[in-house]
């Protein structure tokens, strides 16, 4: 149950960052005073971890989780989510750092979690496609992304691949973390599926994507590649009860 003395817990992973963070996490915590953030940086070239480690300093409803390099974005949202559910948060979010997930969509994420287990903030409902300032190749992959995912999962949302998303803690309790491998887009995609495999209900709410600010995409063929042929391996695992 959601009231006024939950306490939700905004995930915001980070590498090269650093023009984004000190920016991000004010607008964040400035949604609701119930929500605190959890920066996890891959060892930042750029400082990135030393400047989330300074507003940790100043505000006790920032931390920050300091890893040992890139080890990518799946299982650093793994990590926050262990740290999350320890200290018993009762929503968990994940969003990007680059400002292209607008914090003030946050309190409709915390509106609609009162009627469903996992809020996905979807750039494909409402018949419309919610993405800015992306060049038509990338809107063009990412789309049919979502759409080819949904084809060989059967997971029945729009944007699966999506990466603002609001989870009850109860879902992620439930998941083993230890037989989740995927990273990238496919680590979305697999933990929507294995959410709805458990019975989970999943919604989706419009968002607008902004093309980041400032800064560099992570997205790279290898993230592509790995996603084409683990949605099979997730598929097959589905259909033989081994999910």
């Amino acid at each position: 149950m959601i009231d006024q003395d939950s306490r939700f817990l905004v995930v915001v992973p980070t590498f090269n960052e650093a023009d984004n963070i000190t920016r991000i996490v004010p607008q964040i915590l400035e949604e609701d005073r119930r929500i605190d953030v959890v920066v996890v940086d891959d060892n930042s070239p750029d400082g990135t971890g030393a400047l989330a480690q300074d507003l940790s300093e100043k505000s006790e409803r920032v931390h920050v989780l300091h890893r040992t390099g890139k080890n990518g974005i799946g299982p650093a949202y793994l990590e926050a989510f262990k740290w999350g559910l320890a200290r018993d948060y009762a929503l968990l979010f994940e969003m990007d750092a680059d400002f292209s997930h607008d914090p003030s969509a946050l309190p409709r994420f915390i509106a609609k979690a009162a009627e469903f287990d996992v809020v996905l903030g979807s750039r494909y409902v409402e018949g419309r496609v919610t993405v800015t300032n992306w060049p038509m190749s990338r809107l063009l992959v990412s789309y049919f992304g979502s759409r080819y995912a949904q084809f060989v999962t059967r997971l029945p949302v729009r944007d699966a691949t999506g990466g603002f998303n609001c989870w009850h803690r109860r879902v992620l309790a439930s998941l083993d973390f230890s037989r989740i491998e995927s990273n990238g887009y496919t680590f979305q995609i697999e933990l929507k599926l294995r959410a709805w495999r458990k019975g989970f209900t999943l919604t989706e709410i419009p968002i607008v994507f902004e093309e980041r600010e400032s800064g560099e995409s992570k997205m790279s063929k290898k993230i592509v590649r790995e996603a084409i042929w683990k949605l099979w391996k997730l598929r097959l695992l589905d259909l033989t009860g081994r999910l």
